[in-house]
């Protein structure tokens, strides 16, 4: 089976201005969250859809599920977790809860703040995790690199063509996630920034999904904008 895990557990900090978490804020006619969840919903191999929001949106999104999606039982809306490894886990739980899964079944991780990801980028993911066992959607980095340990004065400057910038979705076999996910240490668990470094740190290959520079993260009220120049260029 295929899954999808929409991670919208965060409440949006730096957005700044707003008390509403910025995958709810309005992205064109309709709310980011929904943008997100279309790009999984047409896509027809994938069996399950789980958005992870904050116990307090639970209600608020299945309501925007229903209202600009419609009834799909395709879609369920349970609650993330303090940090994203805990919401990733959260996910996790619920698919061993009630499905069967075996060697075969794929997990498609991806930021609620995320709206441009393209069907491509999620079919090579498709493709990527079933292969290898584990991807993570990347672009070039674009500029140069610098190292600063002190945060004062240079360290490194690393050479540029070594490097890449993150995205999602990161996709992963999910017997061998779960299991990589259970043997971290206490003092592995605080340095995790996102779930392809569960698998650097065990010394497991993750392989590279070329990403979109459009297929931007919603972080600060400047993304926001920039996302909306994006969606009326995409409608012209």
């Amino acid at each position: 089976m295929i899954f999808a895990a929409i991670l919208a557990g965060g409440i949006g900090s730096r957005m700044g201005g707003t008390d509403t978490p910025k995958q709810f804020l309005p992205l064109g006619d309709r709310p980011v969250i929904i943008h997100t969840i279309e790009k999984f919903v047409i896509n027809s191999k994938i069996d399950k859809i789980i958005v992870l929001t904050p116990k307090n949106y639970i209600n608020h999104t299945n309501h925007l599920i229903e209202e600009y999606i419609g009834d799909n039982e395709g879609i369920v809306v349970i609650e993330g977790g303090k940090t994203r490894n805990d919401t990733l886990m959260n996910s996790i739980n619920y698919i061993g809860e009630n499905f069967t899964i075996n060697d075969e079944s794929i997990i498609i991780t991806h930021d609620s703040v995320r709206p441009f990801v393209t069907h491509r980028i999620i079919e090579d993911n498709i493709e990527a995790s079933r292969k290898y066992g584990a991807c993570d959607t990347v672009v070039p980095a674009t500029d140069t690199i610098v190292e600063s340990v002190d945060g004062n004065t240079i360290s490194n400057i690393p050479v540029r063509s070594n490097y890449y910038q993150g995205q999602t979705p990161q996709s992963f076999n999910i017997n061998k996630l779960h299991s990589l996910m259970c043997s971290l240490t206490e003092d592995e668990t605080n340095i995790l920034t996102d779930a392809c470094k569960i698998f650097t740190l065990k010394g497991e290959d993750v392989y590279l999904v070329e990403g979109e520079v459009t297929n931007i993260k919603i972080t600060y009220p400047y993304d926001l904008k920039l996302a909306n120049t994006i969606l009326e260029d995409q409608h012209d």
